[in-house]
């Protein structure tokens, strides 16, 4: 019997996590292994693994201690050490030498492992700065608690080292999930305040336990600002109070909810009150949640509804911004408070100002957040600005080419060169019109290879956290090429269908390949006419090749003893799900509404039954909102109500 010593300081929560998870990895493959603990200044036997944050400091030279990341893996026979340049660091090595040693990280519920690892075996020698600075996820859809903390755990398994919590608290992601919005066919689960904040508890806990950086709230500050709260979209049923009123942006002469939702309504950012109120709430939430790392300032949820009174329509919204923000540093300033400002250059934003600038660069990150885009090609490795028409007041018309959007990024770029990163959405909509992820996967691998070319420190994924339908490629490739962009998408491609599909790899490869070139993210995504007889055909030719295709393949892979079940599962259920919905692509894209709707009630009927199996890898909620507001189906209650 082989012991191991693990040798790290037990006063910190993440290296004792680190040492905790090498060891059940490692006798999860090898039960001979014997393992014993010690602090640094323990003896210790010969097979001593030390896990600490003694690196030499000419390595972490220029590193910001907080944010970067930089590990060194220097093991030979189970002997050496595992060290990084903060606790989380060494968490990030951790698992970056069990992948070098053959585990893979393929969903947060399905680790495939090497088959037998002997003492010899524990050898490596490599060392890594992350690639980019900011590498994350933002939570999205409807989630249990359960996914959350999934999702959590196996962010730093990837690679990834933040992770966003939407809003003051993100009631509404789990709200959706226990309510089971969009699924008659469950019970809706009573949500109580003490619920609530054990599940915001757990999540806040399950990031410390990592070390992984905190980003916080985002949506939310113009209904805090005026006495409401922010939990999500929500149609408020009273009237604004006349002093409540007076502070809201003027729209078409009135002050009034936008489509009576808060989330969606602007203030007037030139009246002083309405000024202070803002300021006040985000000062506050950061003397209360002193744990924040990144604070997102955002402003209303909607475009083309900009204040439109006397003052404002003297300045532009953008400098009224930043002024905004540079009051608010000013009083964090004072306050002694260093958390960082997340701001976002998004819908109006996305128009640089025209006179106001940072006072104090070194406390904002810049967001380029480009949601109209299309999933159709990757980034250039440079950016060529194109013309953009100027800005009109709530004429707002979203730019679609990657060219017009990245024009934006390089207008702000010329008055700001601080720290930045893009948040983008290639899980949040689109994936759902890519049925092999095979394109969405290559697309994002593209964004990410030339973030670094395009003046950007990161990359931020806004997306659903059950996103796993077939597999869960996407994910996989952003995690790993945002720590190293030197990775290319082939070769983590090829291994990741290597361990999900063994030696159906190429053959479920070129299945889903030819899925993904038959399908199509915009038009799920609602770029384009609805009404396409070009994306029918391409729809025709999909439903046809799946039909014929996929019988075969999945008689296959039931044979085959070396794809885990659950990839099994998932095939079965993925070809019944295309199928359907295909079905009812190709009546949408003939122009065939009325029959579209009748065949997209069947699939989601289909969904909402299934659920029970299917809830950890599709989102059944967002899979409808998505398809109803975006690719343009009616729901099924809809219908039979005549709305």
């Amino acid at each position: 019997m082989s012991t191991i010593t693990l040798c790290y300081p037990p006063d910190c929560e993440t290296i004792s996590f680190a040492a905790a998870e090498l060891e059940r990895y490692l006798k999860a493959v090898n039960p001979a292994f014997a393992f014993s603990h010690a602090s640094e200044s323990s003896a210790a036997n010969d097979c001593t693994i030390h896990l600490n944050t003694d690196l030499d400091p000419e390595l972490s030279s220029g590193l910001d201690s907080r944010a970067d990341d930089l590990f060194l893996i220097s093991l030979s026979n189970g002997k050496g050490s595992i060290q990084g340049s903060n606790p989380r660091s060494v968490l990030l090595g951790m698992y970056a030498f069990l992948r070098r040693l053959g585990y893979r990280f393929l969903l947060p519920d399905e680790t495939v492992m090497p088959h037998q690892l002997s003492l010899a075996d524990l050898t490596c020698s490599y060392s890594h700065r992350a690639s980019l600075r900011h590498r994350g996820v933002c939570i999205e859809g409807a989630d249990s608690l359960e996914n959350v903390l999934d999702f959590i755990d196996w962010l730093p398994k990837l690679g990834f080292n933040s992770f966003f919590l939407q809003f003051k608290e993100p009631y509404i992601f789990l709200e959706r999930w226990y309510h089971h919005t969009l699924n008659p066919t469950k019970d809706p689960m009573e949500l109580t305040e003490a619920f609530l904040q054990d599940c915001y508890k757990k999540m806040h806990e399950a990031m410390k336990k990592r070390s992984l950086l905190l980003h916080a709230a985002g949506h939310g500050w113009t209904c805090e600002a005026i006495g409401l709260p922010s939990i999500g979209w929500v149609p408020e049923k009273a009237e604004p109070s006349p002093k409540v009123q007076r502070l809201l942006a003027l729209v078409n002469g009135k002050r009034e909810y936008i489509d009576r939702i808060p989330m969606n309504t602007n203030l007037c950012y030139s009246d002083p009150e309405a000024i202070d109120r803002f300021c006040n709430t985000v000062v506050d939430y950061v003397k209360e949640h002193p744990e924040t790392d990144y604070l997102h300032i955002w402003l209303a949820d909607e475009y083309n509804h900009i204040c439109e009174c006397e003052s404002c329509r003297k300045t532009t919204l953008s400098d009224q911004y930043v002024h905004l923000l540079n009051l608010i540093d000013q009083r964090l300033t004072q306050e002694h408070l260093d958390c960082k400002l997340v701001f976002l250059l998004y819908q109006e934003l996305l128009y640089p100002p025209v006179k106001e600038r940072f006072q104090n660069p070194d406390r904002f990150v810049l967001m380029f957040a480009p949601i109209s885009r299309t999933f159709r090609e990757s980034y250039p490795d440079r950016i060529q600005e194109v013309p953009i028409s100027e800005y009109r007041r709530n004429q707002m018309v979203l730019p679609v080419t990657i060219e017009e959007n990245l024009t934006f990024l390089a207008k702000w770029q010329k008055i700001f060169d601080g720290n930045s990163l893009v948040y983008d959405y290639p899980l949040g909509r689109a994936h759902y019109g890519d049925f092999g992820y095979v394109s969405i996967s290559k697309v994002l691998a593209g964004d990410i290879h030339h973030v670094k070319n395009l003046h950007l420190d990161g990359y931020i994924s806004c997306q659903e956290l059950r996103a796993f339908l077939p597999n869960g490629l996407p994910n996989y490739v952003m995690g790993y090429l945002t720590l190293d962009t030197e990775e290319s998408f082939d070769s983590l491609m090829d291994e990741y269908f290597q361990a999900a599909y063994g030696s159906m790899a190429d053959e479920v490869k070129e299945y889903l390949t030819r899925i993904s070139q038959l399908s199509d993210c915009d038009y799920f995504n609602h770029i384009g006419p609805r009404t396409n007889p070009a994306a029918a055909k391409k729809y025709q030719q999909l439903m046809d090749y799946v039909s014929r295709t996929a019988g075969g393949l999945l008689d296959r892979a039931n044979a085959s003893s070396e794809i885990p079940d659950r990839f099994k599962k998932l095939l079965a259920f993925h070809r019944e799900y295309v199928l359907l919905l295909t079905d009812a692509l190709i009546q949408l894209a003939s122009g065939n509404k009325e029959t579209a709707d009748e065949k997209f009630g069947l699939f989601a009927d289909f969904v909402r039954k299934q659920e029970s199996f299917i809830q950890p890898y599709l989102d059944v909620y967002r899979i409808q909102e998505v398809a109803h507001r975006y690719t343009g189906f009616s729901l099924p209650e809809e219908r039979v109500s005549g709305n």
